[in-house]
């Protein structure tokens, strides 16, 4: 896929990017140059490759759920102005 001067016009005036005229041509060929790349990695058989977050094979290590601090829920809902049924109440924003 070939990129013409208007479309990178058109793609920096939609990306509010700066060119200066005389990069035009440069930036065109590059960005070509990348769509081109991009549609030789898509013609690529990738049916029998697994999906993966990582390209390591390395288990994550987690912590342990579990509770590390007392429930101070009603110590905190002493200190606000509005509370009501557990939950706390604040001045309406939005009309």
């Amino acid at each position: 896929m070939s990129l013409s001067a208007a479309e990178v016009n058109k793609i920096a005036w939609l990306a509010r990017i700066a060119i200066d005229t005389d990069k035009v041509e440069a930036y065109a060929r590059d960005l070509s140059g990348i769509l081109e790349f991009v549609e030789q990695m898509g013609a690529v058989d990738t049916s029998a490759v697994d999906p993966m977050a990582h390209p390591l094979d390395q288990a994550q290590r987690l912590r342990p759920d579990e509770v590390r601090e007392a429930d101070q829920r009603e110590l905190f809902q002493a200190h606000a102005p509005l509370v009501e049924a557990g939950l706390y109440l604040v001045p309406k924003v939005i009309e």
